[in-house]
């Protein structure tokens, strides 16, 4: 049933594995896949992974930095696999416990991991349990209640049904007769006393009656004596508080005498006053250090450690308090304060499940897509579960750690790309480098291109532009402009008597991929360096439109496909990003689509610290972010930096 299972240190040595009988294909392509995409790029919130036929699901263990997998055909519904995985992850840490807590990589190659009959054991036991129960048989007619219930059986019925009445009005008779003997018991109180004595408080003479009324005189004489009764006034203070008596100052303080407070050594009181406490010189000198603290001095430190020293400060005194208030007093207490210190015990999803709800708050506030927020918290909930803390380290600051450094990870994806180093193979190919652009409407994507035309004549390259949007009115005119532009820059002597760039249009109403091919013909005859093709703006949910942008890329196949997005979108950069690939899968004619390869990011200078929308868009596409719009004019083009991102995502 299972294809592989195998088991592995996060730094690639396999420790044991497993593969199923007439599995040809190695279990090496399937893990590197995962590792590659899930693992690396921390989006192990879920556990599954498909790969090809294969369905992975995989553990993490972090505590000994192991990494479980099991791959079956992704057509099987195998129910028990979750429940089969975690049988396998306890076996396999209790046998081989000591073997792992060793130090060093070396502790791998060294001991030899024999699990094969455990394994097999478990796997029986697994399949054992999830096996069908054999199918409940359907009672017959005959053997139903249904069936014996005949026209007798109903007249008979009815009599039992008589036979019930009678019951239920034998009860109400002995209701009735109940509530008749009370009645009679209520009147007999109301009734003339009798020669029966009650004995109350010692007396034997008070009958039933006398006791009553007793009763409701002593309730009338309490009443009356609560509501005559005022409240006693509050004893007075014997002695009234000393006020305070203003001192004279003669001669501006001149008068040695009355400052003079070193007399209560000889017990004199007047001078130093009551509750004053005698200092020495010394300690009066050094109790005034440090009062200017505050005016002057600025802190060397930056705002953003500042703030972290903070935070690490005020977890620390709440677990400090924790550990008080476990430990009791005393040496108790003391040893409580170090116990919610020292990292001695491994994470658990309760103890981060706090943090990670502020930390998941914090990134929707940040722009980051709910859906993605989660899915990010869950990665980091799941690579820090069953891990040890360090030394005189806080479960918050473990947590916002283990969030940066995986925020980093995925603005730096598994494909990097490199334009330049990319045109010049295509240079020494003798064919021309093609980048098309493809996005929404109005978020930049013809001032972006003219950008990034300036960049590569800055470079030496010469560049084609393709005036492929032939919806918009105006499309044509503003590339057009913008050629004049960078021409103007860069004159015709320095390229050799021709153009920097040049134009290549073809009007309005035409089909955008004959255009685009006949721009890459010409542009091949004319032995121009780069093509920038310019799309028309259109909504994702727009299928007319979609449908002919995923023509345009699989009839020519361009090098690079560029998605131009906005900063400013939250959720919307999700659905777009989803919704593009998804077109382009779904009317491509080749059996493996051609995607998105890059995002280009606009109007990055107008979100602040609202940086979100880069987690989200490479996130959901696993694809870099190639370029970053920060301005208006063609030098406003800038390359992502992961970790000025990062920190200003993070700061509060």
């Amino acid at each position: 049933m299972l294809d592989f299972f195998a088991i592995f240190s996060k730094g690639g040595i396999v420790l044991w594995c497993f593969q199923g009988a007439g599995v040809a294909e190695s279990f090496a392509g399937p893990v590197n896949a995962l590792i590659r995409s899930v693992i690396l790029q921390e989006r192990s919130g879920n556990n599954s992974f498909n790969h090809n036929a294969l369905t992975l699901k995989y553990k993490l263990d972090n505590e000994f930095e192991l990494v479980f997998v099991v791959g079956f055909q992704k057509i099987l519904m195998l129910t028990y696999v979750d429940k089969f995985i975690d049988d396998v992850q306890l076996h396999f840490r209790d046998r081989y416990k000591n073997e792992l807590e060793q130090k060093g990589a070396i502790k791998y190659l060294v001991n030899d991991f024999e699990f094969g009959d455990e394994f097999h054991m478990l796997l029986c036991e697994a399949e054992e349990s999830s096996r069908l129960k054999d199918p409940v048989v359907m009672r017959t007619f005959t053997q139903s209640q249904k069936s014996q219930k005949t026209v007798k059986s109903m007249i008979e019925t009815k009599g039992g049904d008589k036979s019930k009445e009678q019951e239920k009005g034998k009860k109400k008779k002995n209701a009735k007769k109940e509530a008749a003997e009370v009645g009679a018991g209520a009147a007999q109180t109301k009734s003339p006393p009798t020669s029966k004595k009650v004995v109350v408080n010692g007396n034997e003479d008070l009958t039933k009656e006398e006791l009553i009324q007793l009763n409701r005189e002593e309730m009338k004489r309490k009443m009356t004596k609560s509501s005559t009764t005022t409240k006693s006034p509050k004893p007075q203070k014997e002695e009234k508080k000393k006020t305070k008596v203003n001192r004279v100052w003669d001669n501006c303080g001149t008068n040695i005498k009355e400052l003079d407070y070193s007399s209560e050594l000889n017990g004199s009181e007047d001078s130093a006053g009551p509750g004053r406490e005698q200092v020495e010189p010394e300690m009066q000198l050094e109790s005034m250090v440090g009062d200017l603290r505050g005016l002057d001095y600025k802190s060397s430190k930056p705002e953003e450690e500042e703030e972290e020293e903070e935070e690490e400060k005020v977890a620390t005194i709440e677990a400090t308090k924790a550990g008080a208030k476990r430990g009791g007093g005393g040496f108790g207490g003391m040893f409580g304060m170090l116990k919610g210190l020292v990292g001695s015990k491994s994470l658990t999803r309760d103890d981060m499940e706090p943090v990670l709800d502020k930390m998941r708050d914090h990134l929707i506030a940040k722009n980051v897509a709910a859906d993605i927020a989660s899915q990010l918290c869950d990665s980091v909930a799941k690579k820090l579960e069953g891990k040890v803390m360090g030394t005189f380290t806080t479960v918050a600051s473990t947590v916002k750690q283990a969030l940066q450094e995986s925020l980093v990870q995925i603005l730096q994806p598994k494909r990097r790309v490199d334009i330049l180093r990319d045109v010049l193979e295509a240079r020494s190919q003798r064919k021309p480098y093609v980048i098309a652009f493809c996005g929404v409407n109005g978020v930049g994507k013809s001032t972006n291109l003219a950008k990034i035309s300036f960049w590569l004549i800055e470079n030496g390259f010469s560049v084609l532009i393709a005036a492929c949007d032939t919806f918009r009115a105006g499309a044509v005119e503003q590339l057009r402009t913008h050629q004049r532009r960078l021409n103007s820059l860069h004159p015709p002597e320095q390229h050799g008597g021709r153009p920097a760039v040049q134009l290549f249009e073809k009007g309005y109403g035409k089909d955008a991929a004959g255009i685009a091919m006949e721009a890459i013909a010409f542009a091949r005859n004319q032995g121009f360096d780069v093509v920038l093709v310019d799309t028309a703006g259109r909504m994702q949910d727009n299928a007319p439109l979609m449908t002919a942008l995923a023509k345009l890329i699989a009839v020519n196949t361009p090098d690079l496909v560029l998605f131009v997005g906005e900063a400013l979108v939250g959720n919307e950069a999700v659905d777009q990003l989803v919704k593009f690939n998804q077109a382009l899968a779904d009317h491509s004619m080749s059996d493996r689509p051609r995607l998105i390869d890059g995002i280009v990011l606009t109007k990055f200078d107008t979100i602040d610290d609202k940086v979100g929308a880069a987690i989200s868009m490479t996130y959901i596409t696993g694809q870099p972010i190639v370029f970053v719009g920060t301005g208006q004019t063609y030098n406003d083009l800038r390359s992502l930096n992961a970790r000025a991102v990062v920190s200003a995502l993070m700061k509060a």
